[in-house]
């Protein structure tokens, strides 16, 4: 819940706010609990809940309505391809490209980055993402294949500017 909150929100305070808020309320709504999805679901729906809540009170970022017009698009195709050779952890022992992939996460709108964050961070099936978004598991598809091209597309600089630099 702390990651989904940080990836959504980029303040650790407001996280840790979201992930407190979340267990108030789960515990306050307990006894609503309908056991018709996974305690873990629940619990992941009421912390996005809560950040999507936080992001709509700020006042200068707005979040994108989400309709399901929006997600028949067709991806965008990269502008720059680049050899990536380097395994996940790899990229994550290096410093610099920890950086630049958080920073390119944080790029990504609201939609995007949950969709990002629930399944390729915390690891959440498509289903269980979908239950927690409640949008449709194409929509999970087809919002996290967007993710990962404008996530390769915003890297592929750096990493371009890494290959010519290892080449020197």
């Amino acid at each position: 819940m702390y990651h989904l909150a940080l990836g959504l929100l980029r303040d650790p305070d407001q996280a840790e706010d979201v992930v407190q808020d979340t267990l108030l309320a789960a515990y306050r709504s307990r006894l609503q609990f309908e056991g018709r999805s996974a305690l873990g679901t629940w619990l992941y729906r009421i912390a996005y809940n809560a950040a999507i809540n936080r992001l709509r009170a700020r006042e200068h970022q707005s979040i994108p309505e989400e309709d399901a017009e929006s997600d028949e698009e067709t991806a965008p195709l990269p502008k720059e391809f680049v050899e990536w050779r380097w395994t996940p952890e790899e990229l994550l022992s290096d410093q610099e490209t920890s950086q630049a992939l958080q920073n390119a996460i944080a790029r990504l709108s609201p939609a995007l980055r949950a969709v990002f964050l629930l399944r390729d961070v915390e690891g959440l099936s498509t289903d269980e993402t979908a239950a927690i978004l409640s949008i449709t598991p194409s929509a999970i598809k087809v919002r996290l294949h967007r993710a990962r091209l404008t996530l390769r597309e915003s890297l592929a600089e750096f990493f371009a500017a890494q290959e010519e630099g290892a080449l020197k």
